[in-house]
């Protein structure tokens, strides 16, 4: 049985506890038997099924409504240790309209009310083909025309792309070279001149795509925020949705530890189960520590950034860093203790240890979260 004692946490109020207890029974009724053999299919039908049933509707903040981060690493965390393409298909719901939640206007805010019921998809599109995680070298342009805005460039590594009924696009308005020349935009996916290029092919399925901006005319409503803010924008939304990489990492390792668990319960070797043997013991113990120790981290940042801090770019990317690095180390330790069965196709461990990889990568791979966490010990250093 999943283990649920970190509920009892001083981070969570008794909401948090009821969402994911609920959620988890909810969980184990309607995900064991999504077919995954159509990626765009069930990805269209998570997101309606969770929509459905108000799981969506933590991903959107409307007027006074605030995003509880808390709220969202958990039900990341509870998906993930379900089915990885619920909690994909739920992440991007709250990651693709982020940047409305917190500075979109009220007209672009009437989006969340489709994306929140699962009546429409969404995506954010800020990495680029030739510069990845350096936003700040970002080539696609917005340019003025009357009251309106036109935008050309590409767009990489997109999730959700090809399925969207809309996108946050980051582009260059060229207010200032760098990072302060860049603003977001609202593009419903049916605007002419929009292309999807090419569905990108990965080794956990999710819809990814390139994309392509000919000329696409925007209003100069799809604006969100002020000209030149895109950067700050993102920064704010990343420092919002990185901790959920991290509690969805969480969630992953929670099921291989629980897989593990019932292998080495199960399995005999010389006529007692695996689990007598030490070297077995020590993997366990190894692997339940490091899912605590992430537990933490990620918890702390969601708690820290629900208290009011301004932001949490330290705590969250030292919870991403931590839980995803380690999530793959506990994966890895229960595919050793399944033996030949944890590389089986089909295998809970083996799809575990193809959906985990990614996510030491996206929203800021580990080695960026490491220039990030040492610059921001050492502003603190030099600021006390």
């Amino acid at each position: 049985m999943a283990d649920r004692s970190y509920l009892d946490w001083p981070f969570f109020e008794g909401r948090h506890r009821a969402l994911a207890r609920k959620l988890d029974d909810w969980a184990a009724r309607n995900l064991s038997g999504i077919d995954h053999g159509d990626t765009d299919a069930a990805c269209r039908a998570l997101v309606a099924a969770l929509g459905r049933d108000g799981w969506l509707k933590p991903t959107g903040a409307v007027g006074d409504e605030v995003l509880d981060v808390r709220t969202l690493c958990l039900i990341r965390e509870t998906l993930a240790r379900h089915d990885g393409l619920a909690d994909f298909s739920f992440a991007m719901q709250g990651l693709g309209t982020g940047a409305i939640s917190l500075f979109g206007s009220p007209e672009q805010q009437g989006w969340l009310k489709q994306t929140r019921t699962g009546e429409a998809i969404s995506a954010f599109a800020l990495t680029e083909p030739q510069s990845g995680s350096d936003v700040a070298n970002s080539t696609m342009t917005a340019t003025p025309d009357g009251d309106d805005f036109i935008l050309n460039g590409e767009k990489t590594w997109i999730s959700n792309g090809g399925i969207a009924d809309l996108y946050t696009v980051f582009a260059r308005t060229g207010e200032a070279p760098g990072a302060k020349g860049l603003s977001a935009f609202v593009v419903p996916a049916d605007l002419p001149g929009f292309e999807v290029v090419e569905r990108l092919e990965t080794i956990a399925p999710h819809p990814l795509a390139l994309l392509r901006f000919n000329d696409v005319r925007v209003p100069g409503a799809a604006l969100i925020g002020e000209r030149g803010a895109g950067f700050r924008i993102a920064m704010s939304v990343l420092d919002v949705f990185r901790s959920t990489v991290a509690a969805a990492a969480l969630g992953f390792a929670r099921r291989a530890l629980d897989e593990a668990l019932a292998r080495v319960s199960a399995r005999e070797v010389q006529g007692a189960p695996l689990f007598e043997l030490q070297m077995v013991q020590g993997h366990i113990a190894q692997m339940a520590l490091d899912v605590d120790a992430a537990a933490l981290l990620v918890y702390r940042a969601a708690w820290a950034k629900d208290s009011g801090a301004p932001r949490v770019t330290r705590e969250a990317a030292m919870a991403k860093l931590y839980a995803t690095d380690q999530a793959q180390k506990v994966i890895d330790s229960a595919v050793q203790l399944h033996g030949g069965d944890g590389v089986r196709s089909g295998e809970v461990v083996e799809r575990l240890y193809r959906e985990i990889r990614a996510l030491r990568i996206y929203e800021g791979a580990s080695d960026v979260q490491k220039v990030v966490i040492a610059r921001q010990t050492m502003s603190a250093f030099q600021g006390s």
